[in-house]
């Protein structure tokens, strides 16, 4: 008995003794775990990486292998091209130039004689010398035919003015404008006021625009005409002065053949009138009525609104929307019941 109270006396230290001795075992166990764990992942990761090494290796090697022989493939065909054009070229300059020979010497015998083409070329270009200096010549002649041309017109404008402008010449008593006192010789324009003559003012000839024919003179149809076989000499009078036209256009006012209207030239009982009056009664059978509708304007303003048959009644006009709208019921008004419900109210 004494053994069992000892032992029973010792059992909770052996329960905590056993617990620890467990939970040590448990954590020696975890720790061991993570260090195996630990040690496969790294080898695994080692061989793993080091397997892919080699297979990027094996990878470049069969690529590098590949690429090469693709590379030397595509060379040997482009310089097996080059050297195919190479040659092609060189047959078809050789070619070229055996053409070029042959066609050379064959133009040159049989085609164009050189020495005869030389001597037409110089030929041609002393020809080609002539005709320009004839053409410089014949420039130069028309220059100077320009020249005195323009010269000549500068001359009569000259003289032209020079007698237009005659009055300004010197006298003995009062020295002209162009014959200065303060100049040792006269100026070259008065010496050609000296030379030239005074211009006369002399009335220019109207050219009549009549015809050398009298033809239907009393009917008017065309204008009178006078015959003019030689010109009249001229009359030394000056024209009339103030505002008097001219003899001819007087003349072809005064007989100007007649134009008459088209009211005029038909008679009263013509086609164009009866129709015209016809058309006129048919339009006022046809009218509806006279009053003009003038929707914008004050002209219905004053006036007084006559009813229509259709909104007129026996008695007088009936109000627009009774009738043909809506029906009167007066049982069915609300204003009746509310009078009512409103009088109850006050009274309760």
């Amino acid at each position: 008995m004494a053994a069992l109270a000892r032992l029973r006396a010792r059992l909770p230290a052996l329960r905590e003794e056993y617990f620890r001795r467990n939970r040590c075992v448990d954590e020696d166990r975890k720790i061991k775990y993570k260090a195996a764990v630990k040690i496969q992942s790294w080898f695994r990761g080692c061989r793993v990486r080091a397997y892919l090494r080699h297979l990027n290796k094996m990878v470049i090697c069969i690529q590098k292998r590949w690429r090469g022989y693709q590379s030397r493939r595509y060379f040997r065909k482009i310089v097996k091209t080059a050297y195919f054009i190479m040659k092609m070229n060189f047959y078809n300059e050789m070619a070229v130039r055996i053409q070029k020979r042959w066609r050379g010497y064959y133009v040159r015998k049989y085609i164009h004689n050189y020495y005869a083409l030389k001597k037409y070329l110089e030929a041609v270009s002393v020809n080609n010398e002539i005709v320009r200096n004839e053409l410089q010549e014949y420039a130069e002649m028309n220059e100077n035919e320009r020249r005195k041309k323009d010269q000549e017109k500068k001359e009569k404008e000259k003289k032209y003015q020079a007698r237009k402008m005659h009055y300004l010449l010197s006298t003995e008593q009062i020295a002209g404008i162009y014959n200065s006192p303060f100049r040792k010789s006269p100026d070259p324009m008065e010496l050609l006021l000296r030379q030239s003559k005074p211009l006369s003012h002399r009335q220019q000839q109207v050219k009549s625009p009549f015809t050398d024919e009298l033809y239907d003179w009393p009917t008017c149809k065309r204008p009178p005409t006078f015959h003019a076989g030689e010109p009249l000499p001229p009359i030394g009078r000056q024209k009339p002065q103030g505002p008097f036209r001219d003899t001819a256009e007087v003349l072809r006012q005064r007989y100007k053949p007649l134009e008459p209207t088209l009211r005029v030239a038909t008679s009263i009982d013509s086609p164009l009138g009866k129709a015209r009056a016809e058309m006129k009664r048919e339009e006022w059978r046809n009218h509806i009525h006279d009053n003009e509708f003038l929707p914008f304007s004050s002209y219905h303003k004053n006036e007084k609104y006559d009813p229509s048959i259709h909104r007129s009644g026996k008695y007088g006009q009936e109000t627009y929307g009774i009738k043909h709208f809506r029906e009167v019921q007066p049982n069915k008004w609300v204003t009746g019941k509310l009078l009512e419900w409103s009088g109850m109210w006050n009274t309760s």
